[in-house]
C-alpha cells in the first residue's frame, strides 16, 4: 500500500465565494471530503501549508513547500501538491531546482474550477495526481487535464479552459485514459540517491519583455536594483540595435555584475542568437542563451543560479546546463495531444 501525502496550498481549487469574489477558503480535509474513499488501496495523509491565491505566491512559499517536503520525505512514497494555476508553472519548475536528487514523484495539480463546484475539474486532476504519485518515478511533473507535463515545462496557455497547460518545447511524459497511464513511449526513470534542500536562491530578479520603443533607461534601473534580468525578446532572441539602441546598456549591466539572459517571447522552438545580425551582436558578451526554456523555468533557475554564485561565467554554466528536463541540446519533436 502507497503512503502519499498531500500538501494544500489554496487556489482556485480550495476557493469559495467571498464578498470580493473567489478566496482560498477550505481545508485539506475539505479537499479530501470530495474524493474517493482509497483506504484499501492508499494511505493518504493531507495537511494544510498555506492558503493563498497563487498570484500571491511568493520564492519564500517555494522554499516553505519545499522544506516540508523534505522534512518527511522518509515517511511517503510520494506527494502531491494542489496549487493555484496562475504561477503553478514557476511552483513546480522552482521545486525541480531546490529539491535535488529527488527519488520518489513530487505532483504538483490544481483546477480551474473550485472542487466544491458541480462542473468541476478538480477531482479529475487529483485522483489522477494521487495515481501518478503512486508510480515507480522521480522527479517533479505537473498533471493536469489527463496529461502529465515534467515540472520545468509547464506553461499555463488558457485562462478560463480546463485544458489550460500545455508541455511546451518537450514532449508529455504521460496521458492517463481512465485507471491507464500511457507513458507514450517515455520510460519511466526511477533514479538512486540522497535527497538535497538546495534552498539558497536569490530573488533579485528582473522580467523584462521588450517592446518597439523600449528606451535604454530601463537598463539604469535594472543595474542599480537586480542582480539578473530575463528579456523576453523577439523571434530567435535578437535585441534592438537602431534608433534606440539597447546593447551598450546591456553591456553595462554585464560590467556591473548582472546576470542576463535572452529568451524569446514566442511560446515554442526556443531561441537561436547566431542566426540574425541582431542575435550575433548581443551573443559576444557573458550572454546566458536560454535556448527552448519557458520563462517560468527560467525566472527560478536564475534565483537558484545566483543563489549559489555572484560569478557570471558560473552563472552562465549553471543556466545553460540541463537540469530536470528544462532544456535540450539538440531540436525536439515535440509531442501534441
Amino acid at each position: 500500500m502507497k503512503k502519499i501525502l498531500l500538501i494544500t496550498t489554496g487556489g482556485t481549487i480550495a476557493s469559495v465565494e467571498g464578498k470580493n469574489g473567489l478566496t482560498p477558503g477550505i481545508s485539506d480535509k475539505d479537499i479530501v471530503g470530495y474524493l474517493p474513499d482509497y483506504k484499501d488501496e492508499i494511505l493518504l495523509h493531507s495537511m494544510v501549508l498555506m492558503n493563498v491565491d497563487s498570484t500571491n505566491m511568493q520564492p519564500e512559499y517555494w522554499l516553505e513547500i519545499a522544506q516540508t517536503i523534505y522534512n518527511k520525505y522518509n515517511q511517503y512514497d510520494g506527494f502531491v501538491i494542489t496549487h493555484g494555476t496562475d504561477t503553478l508553472g514557476y511552483t513546480s519548475a522552482a521545486l525541480s531546482y531546490i529539491l535535488q536528487n529527488l527519488t520518489k514523484p513530487v505532483v504538483v495539480t490544481g483546477s480551474m474550477v473550485p472542487i466544491s463546484y458541480w462542473e468541476t475539474d478538480a477531482r479529475k486532476n487529483m485522483m489522477n495526481a494521487i495515481r501518478v504519485a503512486c508510480e515507480s518515478i522521480s522527479g517533479v511533473y505537473v498533471v493536469f487535464d489527463n496529461k502529465v507535463i515534467s515540472g520545468t515545462r509547464a506553461v499555463k496557455v488558457k485562462s478560463k479552459s480546463k485544458n489550460a497547460f500545455r508541455s511546451i518545447n518537450c514532449p508529455y511524459m504521460a496521458r492517463i485514459d481512465g485507471s491507464e497511464i500511457d507513458y507514450l513511449g517515455n520510460t519511466p526513470v526511477k533514479l538512486n540517491g540522497t535527497l538535497k534542500l538546495d534552498s539558497s536562491i536569490c530573488s533579485n530578479v528582473f522580467l523584462l519583455k521588450l517592446y518597439p520603443g523600449i528606451t535604454p533607461d530601463i537598463f539604469d534601473y535594472i543595474k542599480q536594483s537586480y542582480r539578473g534580468v530575463v528579456i523576453e525578446s523577439y523571434g530567435n532572441g535578437g535585441i534592438p540595435f537602431e534608433k534606440r539602441n539597447l546593447l551598450p546598456k546591456i553591456n553595462e549591466l554585464i560590467d556591473a555584475g548582472v546576470a542576463v539572459v535572452i529568451t524569446t517571447q514566442c511560446l515554442e522552438e526556443g531561441t537561436d542568437l547566431q542566426k540574425y545580425e541582431v542575435g550575433r551582436k548581443i551573443s559576444k558578451k557573458l550572454i546566458i542563451s536560454s535556448r527552448d526554456m519557458n520563462t517560468e523555468a527560467i525566472v527560478p533557475k536564475l534565483m537558484w543560479a545566483l543563489g549559489k554564485t555572484s560569478n557570471l561565467e558560473q552563472v552562465k554554466k549553471l543556466m545553460e546546463t540541463p537540469v530536470a528536463n528544462d532544456l535540450q541540446n539538440q531540436e525536439n519533436n515535440y509531442a501534441v495531444l
